[in-house]
């Protein structure tokens, strides 16, 4: 299973959609919401180059937001 993180905020609906998705692969992951946080936005910033949530990443690498991760799946035949 890959070492999977995830930046959110709570009432983002892309956020939600996203960890459903990880949920309905059985894929375990690390949640860092960022509400009201922004020295866990700023590292996010600094770690992603985007402002946007969710960012995710799988196997430390950025795989992108929603759409981006969406994509992956479909690449990889996973969705």
């Amino acid at each position: 299973m890959p070492k999977i993180e995830i930046y959110s905020m709570g009432y983002c609906p892309y956020c939600i959609g996203a960890k459903k998705i990880l949920k309905a692969l059985g894929w375990a992951y690390t949640e860092f919401d960022v509400t009201g946080k922004p020295k866990l936005k700023a590292e996010m910033v600094k770690r992603t180059q985007r402002k946007t949530v969710p960012q995710i990443f799988l196997n430390n690498q950025h795989i992108g937001g929603f759409d981006d991760f969406s994509a992956y799946l479909r690449k990889e035949q996973l969705l």
